[in-house]
């Protein structure tokens, strides 16, 4: 039996698929702005109609919507999973943990073994401190930076979270004062020089360099090593985002894999296997600064997340995981380019990236905007038990079974997508509304 639901601009759309979450939808956006606690998660980014909302389960590589329908994942929590779902050593360390409790009146050793093992892996990292989010970890870089500097501007390339000091510096601003705004300068990725003027434009101003050390493409040859000397040069403090490289590209992260050591990092997202969970780290000297500066959290050694956090660098350590990763990543990489050749697309969407997070790139064609397109894809990939939204985010669980059947995915959803563009455009093919522009932060 049909489900019958209005799109935001009072479409009518009709899937049975997804019955029971768009009901939950409903339910949930009568208390809950967007229905969802995360943008990514919401409307925003799943296109109403044709899309999943609601996870009932998920094991290893799989997870269950509230449809019963089963996808092969491949967004893993936005890249917080980075071992699979319910690992079993992770959950293991966690139940042993809940046993004798979550959080005290007193500090746990958890936290110094966790920081212990931080330090061990991390190449800059002399000393520890925890916060939940990666926002709470790039937040409290900056307050060190500008303690240390007794300075006020921040220099900024990526995405660092949603706290006031950062996404006022993009078009998701709405709240943030303009004296805020004025302080955070966004730089663009793999160029030198376009830093160097912006270093000189706010001469002695600026209290750190924060950038994601990766992303979409790979730095060229000198990039991150200059990035550090004109922040030396500069007096500013050098901090890498790596919420999401850390533990990711290598075990110490992206300054590992490249060579690069800042001053400080943020690490976050699969530091405990999708647990709640994140971390400043960094030289000795700085991190001393964490005396002073405030940055403390009633939550701040939450003693399960912390066990698993020991329990999934222990795993990182003892098992091949970013190897794994990196090898299955590249496997989807290539699948994906064959794939586009094969529908004709390679001069229409492309791939980019790090294997063990890759992007599956769309830029604007005659009568079919990237976001008419990215629409119609997940339309398509969703329909065809793949849950993706534009990105290969890997974990340790990934088979090559679930790479067969991303590429089974890949190639209807292609094929779709080709005869929409040899056509003149997407929307005759899509079943809801198109997705628009929340603020782009890569590419």
């Amino acid at each position: 039996m049909g489900h019958d639901r209005l799109t935001t601009s009072g479409a009518r759309v009709t899937n049975a698929r997804y019955a029971k979450s768009e009901a939950a939808l409903e339910r949930a956006r009568r208390t809950i702005p967007l229905g969802a606690q995360t943008f990514s998660k919401s409307v925003t980014q799943f296109p109403f109609g044709v899309s999943p909302y609601f996870a009932a389960r998920a094991q290893g590589s799989r997870l269950w919507d509230i449809d019963g329908n089963e996808y092969a994942d491949f967004t893993n929590a936005l890249c917080s999973v980075t071992l699979g779902y319910a690992d079993e050593d992770v959950n293991g360390a966690v139940e042993k943990q809940l046993r004798d409790g979550t959080i005290f009146s007193l500090s746990h050793a958890l936290e110094a073994e966790c920081a212990e093992r931080i330090v061990r892996m991390v190449p800059c990292a002399e000393k520890v401190r925890f916060g939940k989010n990666g926002s709470d970890a790039t937040a409290g870089a900056v307050r060190i930076a500008r303690a240390a500097t007794g300075r006020d501007h921040v220099l900024v390339c990526g995405y660092h979270g949603w706290q006031d000091w950062y996404i006022g510096s993009t078009a998701r601003s709405l709240g943030v004062p303009e004296a805020t705004r004025a302080l955070t300068h966004p730089f663009p990725y793999d160029d030198l020089p376009a830093l160097a003027e912006l270093l000189d434009r706010h001469e002695g101003e600026v209290a750190a360099l924060i950038l994601e050390p990766m992303n979409v493409k790979f730095p060229s040859k000198g990039y991150l090593e200059g990035v550090k000397r004109l922040a030396a040069d500069a007096g500013a403090v050098l901090v890498f985002d790596e919420t999401i490289t850390g533990f990711r590209y290598a075990r110490g992260g992206a300054q590992e894999l490249f060579g690069v050591t800042p001053d400080l990092c943020t690490l976050g997202k699969g530091i405990a296997n999708g647990f709640p969970l994140s971390a400043v780290a960094g030289r000795a000297d700085l991190m001393a600064l964490m005396e002073e500066v405030f940055f403390s959290f009633t939550m701040g050694g939450e003693a399960l997340s912390l066990a698993a956090a020991c329990a999934t660098l222990d795993k990182l350590e003892r098992e091949p995981v970013v190897e794994t990763m990196a090898a299955r990543g590249a496997e989807v990489m290539a699948g994906a380019e064959s794939l586009l050749a094969k529908h004709g697309l390679e001069r229409k969407m492309s791939l980019a990236g790090h294997p063990s997070w890759s992007f599956l790139m769309m830029i604007d064609q005659p009568g079919a905007t990237a976001f008419e397109q990215k629409t119609l894809f997940l339309q398509e990939v969703f329909a065809r038990g793949a849950l993706t939204l534009g990105t290969h985010n890997m974990s340790y669980a990934h088979t090559p079974a679930d790479v067969a059947d991303l590429m089974a995915a890949y190639d209807g959803a292609f094929a779709v997508l080709s005869r929409a563009l040899e056509g003149g455009g997407v929307r005759p093919f899509l079943r809801c509304e198109p997705l628009q522009p929340l603020f782009k932060v890569r590419g």
